[in-house]
Order: C-alpha cells, then sequence, then structure tokens
C-alpha cells in the first residue's frame, strides 16, 4: 500500500508541519512507499489528492485541521482510496467521532500509519461533500468570526469559538426557514440549523450528541428563535452536548434535508463558509473508507 501524506503548512499555526520529520523516521527502514506533498493554496489538497487518486489505491492522509480533511474528501469521492487523518489544526472535531474526544496525539502518528479501515458515511450539501457537520445560520457566522479570530497568537480552538459567539451576538438575527426532512415540513423562525455526520464542531462542541458516523442518516439539530440575552444562557449547554431538554431544540433523523431562506445564508460546511438560499443535503451510507488508529 502506498502513503500519500496531504500536509497544510498553516494548519495549527504551523504543527502540521512538524509531523514531516516523523513521517520520514517512522518510514526510514520500510518498504512502504510513501509522499508528503505541501499545499500551497486552498482547494489545493482537493487537487493533490484527485491526481494521486486516480493512479491507484492509496491511502491518504489529512494533516492539518478540518479544512484540510474537507478538502481531502473531495479530492478522494469516487475513488477505492482510504482516509486517514493526523489531526493538526485548531479544531480537529471530526476524529473525535472516531477516537473519541480525549485521545492522546503523541503516538496519532504510528497507530493511524497502522490503522485498520472501517466504512463510514459521507455527506453532500448541494454539489459539495463533507464528512462532519455542516450548519445555518448563527453558527455559520460565528464560525466565520472564529476563523478570523483563531489567527490570532495565543487562542485555542475552544476560546475562538466563545469570542466568536460573543461577537456575533451583537448583529445576527433570527432567520425565517423551512426545513423539509424526508418529506416532513418545518417552517420556523431558526437560530441555527446543524446537519450532522459527526458528533463534535467549533472545537469540541456538542451539536449532535447522539450522531453516529455509520448508520446512514443525518442528525439535525433545529434550534427556534433564541433572543440574545438567553443565547448566553443557552450557549454553555450548548457546547457540552446538553442543550436537548430546552424547548427552543429539537432533534431529528433523516437521510435527506432541504433548507430554504428567502435571503441568502450563511453555510458551514466543515467548517468552510459560503452564502445560498438553498441547501439541499443528502448521505450516502458508507461512502468512504477512513482509517481507525
Amino acid at each position: 500500500m502506498e502513503h500519500l501524506f496531504i500536509i497544510n503548512p498553516v494548519a495549527g499555526k504551523g504543527k502540521a508541519l512538524t509531523f514531516i520529520n516523523e513521517i520520514k523516521n517512522l518510514f526510514v527502514n520500510s518498504e512502504k512507499k510513501y509522499t508528503i506533498k505541501i499545499t500551497e493554496k486552498p482547494g489545493h489538497a482537493t487537487e493533490i489528492v484527485k491526481e494521486y487518486t486516480k493512479k491507484g489505491s492509496l491511502r491518504v492522509y489529512s494533516v492539518g485541521g478540518d479544512g484540510t480533511l474537507n478538502e481531502v474528501v473531495n479530492g478522494m469521492v469516487g475513488s477505492n482510496s482510504s482516509l486517514a487523518i493526523i489531526p493538526a489544526g485548531s479544531g480537529n472535531d471530526f476524529i473525535k467521532s472516531i477516537v473519541g474526544n480525549n485521545f492522546d496525539p503523541k503516538d496519532i502518528l504510528i497507530r493511524t500509519v497502522n490503522g485498520k479501515v472501517r466504512l463510514a458515511d459521507l455527506a453532500k450539501v448541494n454539489e459539495k461533500y463533507f464528512i462532519n457537520i455542516s450548519s445555518v445560520g448563527f453558527d455559520a457566522e460565528v464560525v466565520y468570526n472564529t476563523n478570523k479570530i483563531k489567527k490570532l497568537p495565543g487562542i485555542s480552538g475552544k476560546l475562538a469559538y466563545i469570542l466568536g459567539v460573543i461577537i456575533t451576538l451583537f448583529k445576527y438575527n433570527n432567520n425565517y426557514l423551512k426545513v423539509d426532512i424526508d418529506g416532513h415540513c418545518i417552517e420556523t423562525k431558526s437560530l441555527l440549523t446543524a446537519v450532522a455526520n459527526g458528533r463534535y464542531y467549533g472545537g469540541g462542541m456538542l451539536p449532535t450528541p447522539n450522531a453516529v458516523i455509520d448508520d446512514g442518516q443525518f442528525d439535525i439539530c433545529l434550534i427556534s428563535e433564541v433572543n440574545r440575552f438567553r443565547i448566553f444562557r443557552f450557549f454553555p449547554r450548548f457546547i457540552k452536548g446538553l442543550h436537548g431538554n430546552l424547548k427552543e431544540v429539537s432533534f431529528y433523523k433523516g437521510k435527506k434535508v432541504t433548507i430554504e431562506c428567502d435571503r441568502d445564508l450563511p453555510i458551514n460546511i466543515d467548517g468552510e463558509i459560503n452564502k445560498v438560499k438553498k441547501a439541499s443535503f443528502e448521505i450516502i451510507p458508507k461512502g468512504i473508507s477512513i482509517v481507525v488508529p
């Protein structure tokens, strides 16, 4: 098996680059073939992975954060390659749905190289694939602000997220949404709606604490209108995944989800932000092979 390492040099403020020597040392006395590629621009990981996976089946390692992971996933779709994750970003959320929240990163490289492959679900929204969580509304605005804040020195993923929430509070308005889940239509003013394959995002937050990455379904967390003052009390429970019994929160499961609004909405797709009026989601059961450390 050939191993392809995709390294994002800016992930984790340079943390991903520290794995280069570890990779070389790990393979120095091995007959296994490996290639290290360092990305040079946004979207480059997708280009590299598409180029290499056309040639045959590989084990492709995403060495970076969840944004790098999303690019790698979009490059792998339709191939027979398997996805491995070396967490080197500020959030590293999807891997927590595989190994738990308290994994030890010290030996993650060797454990992953020696890991076993399992099938997991793949997700799609409009024309873009994702593997973890997509959301619309307040939370997407938070991610946008968080991405700017976490570039500052000394700011962790979780702290950046909390600061992002506070900044967004002062300018956000709830949106009137039409949400269709497998033919069941809901029309409501919404603070945010998360459509999830994984459990964690935002540096360890738990919007969908019961999500399973290979059950063939999305977990959907729909939060109806919440005023600014209540959000201060609401989000500490949301962060810990303890928001399920709040009156504004509803959970659903489904395979196809459509979210519509009469104006452009920010949409978060594994940490990347776009704006759309309509988002159509589809789960692809067992659509990707992933490596379990």
